[in-house]
This record gives C-alpha cells, sequence and structure tokens, in this order.
C-alpha cells in the first residue's frame, strides 16, 4: 500500500525524533542535578512570574507524569509534572518559566497563541480521522481520488497546526528566558542550563513540524501522479 519511498521517509522522520527526544531527556536529567541557589521549586517560580507580569487569575498545579507541562487556556492553569512542581533546579525553573510564558501570551493576546487555540478543536477531529482517510484515498484512489484529497486537505490542517506552534514555544522560551535573567533568578551557570534545555526542548517541534511538511508532500505527490 505504502511505497519504499513512504517507508523511508516514515523511518528517518521517526529516527530523527527520538534522537531529539532522547537528547531533551538527557539535558533534562543533567540540568535536574543542577540546583538552584535561590532554592526555590517549580512552582514558586511559576507563581513569581506570574504575579511579576500581573497575572492574578492563573493557578499553578501539579499533574502526573514526566514532561507532561503544559499550560491550559481553557481553565488557566499552569499545569507542572510532579518533579517540575517540586523540584529546585534548573531544568524545573526552564519548564515552569516556559509555561507561564504561554500564560503571559495569553494574558497579552499574543496573536500566534490565540490563532493555534482556535484550531485546537478542529485538529482533535482532525487527528482521529485522518488516518483512516488517507489510507482509504490511496486503496480507492483508482476509483475515488476525491477521498484522497479530502485527506490532504484534513493532515494539512494538523501541519499548519504544526507550523503555528513553532513561533507560539519559541515565544513562550524567549519570554521565560529574559524573565530570569531580568529578574537575577538564576546565576549565570543556571541561565545557561535553562537556556540549553529549552533549546532542545522547542527543536521537538521543528521535528514535528518538518516531519508533518514531509508527510504532506509526500501524500500530495501521489494525489498529483495518481494517473
Amino acid at each position: 500500500m505504502f511505497s519504499s519511498g513512504y517507508m523511508l521517509l516514515a523511518g528517518g522522520i521517526m529516527l530523527v525524533s527520538w534522537l531529539v527526544s532522547s537528547r531533551l531527556k538527557s539535558k533534562f536529567e543533567h540540568y535536574s542535578k543542577l540546583q538552584l541557589q535561590n532554592g526555590m521549586s517549580g512552582a514558586e517560580i511559576a507563581e513569581k512570574m506570574l504575579a511579576d507580569n500581573g497575572i492574578r487569575d492563573v493557578k499553578v498545579i501539579s499533574t502526573p507524569g514526566m514532561l507532561t507541562d503544559h499550560y491550559n487556556p481553557a481553565n488557566k492553569t499552569v499545569n507542572l509534572s510532579e518533579g517540575v512542581y517540586n523540584q529546585r533546579n534548573a531544568a524545573a525553573a526552564a519548564v515552569a518559566a516556559h509555561e507561564c510564558g504561554h500564560a503571559v501570551q495569553h494574558a497579552v493576546g499574543y496573536e500566534w497563541l490565540e490563532m493555534r487555540s482556535k484550531l485546537v478543536p478542529v485538529v482533535q477531529v482532525a487527528s482521529s480521522l485522518v488516518q483512516w482517510i488517507l489510507i482509504a484515498g490511496i486503496l480507492l484512489i483508482k476509483v475515488f481520488p476525491s477521498l484522497l484529497l479530502v485527506g490532504i486537505v484534513v493532515f494539512a490542517a494538523t501541519t499548519i497546526f504544526s507550523i503555528i506552534t513553532l513561533p507560539v514555544e519559541y515565544d513562550a522560551s524567549n519570554r521565560a528566558l529574559a524573565w530570569l535573567k531580568n529578574k537575577n533568578m538564576v546565576n549565570q551557570a543556571e541561565y545557561a542550563g535553562a537556556e540549553d534545555a529549552l533549546k532542545w526542548a522547542a527543536r521537538t517541534y521543528v521535528v514535528a513540524a518538518i516531519g508533518s511538511i514531509a508527510t504532506l508532500l509526500y501524500y500530495v505527490s501521489i494525489y498529483m501522479n495518481r494517473r
């Protein structure tokens, strides 16, 4: 059903994604050993950054798992994984400040975040259906080529979402690092660790976006060459 070209593409994307994710985990493990001189936990870092930005209606809560940290604009919560919430190290400070960067984006009406938020419902539906539509479209391409086109359009929505995510994530990291530095929350070594950790976190989104674009172009090529 899928050509060797697709298998090579998919394999390459999976390999790069695994390498970057593994590097990210090792970075966080390394910087988790770099204890903050100020002794603040991730939760305390988050609460101070929110307060310094005049944000009073966002709660900082603990969420299970590892690297499950996220900001939820729907209920205005900064969700920190158990390790980040309780730990007092450079990695925890970086993650906590990054997630608060999203809260700041929300508060100031950062356009890329608003755009991504509007696409969330569409992407949630698209993600659950797109693979089935694409498979059916390839199987029926000779008799019903429009089905593959529908799949491409649906997949394009998820690709657009992954592209829009890039400026959102990079901007949140920039806000986090600027705050950590300007408020003297970390020393030089801690700042370097936080910056490096967030850099590798951002690269996971870059790989995801590139992979999505490449996969979309692959399906488009199948549709264009269907005859």
